[in-house]
């Protein structure tokens, strides 16, 4: 019998932190976070969520801030 196990991303949802300076160029409601789930899955049915991929980019200066590197303002209007 043949199984197929693997891993692919999910839907990736973008959120836009309006009342958020970036800490680069200190524009206000110009980043845009995205947060995206990897499944594990079992004949292409997703089956658990692995790890999820967060990160953010400013349209002004276009820098992009991972997880790691969230300040607590852009973790608070990630959760509201």
């Amino acid at each position: 019998m043949i199984l197929f196990f693997g891993n692919r991303p999910g839907k990736k949802e973008t959120k836009v932190l309006t009342n958020v300076n970036c800490p680069h160029c200190n524009q206000t409601g110009t980043l845009t976070a995205v947060v995206q789930p990897n499944y594990a899955h079992l004949f292409w049915i997703p089956i658990f969520t692995i790890n999820n991929i967060r990160y953010a980019e400013c349209s002004h200066c276009k820098k992009v801030y991972h997880k790691e590197e969230f300040t607590l303002e852009m973790e608070r209007a990630l959760s509201a």
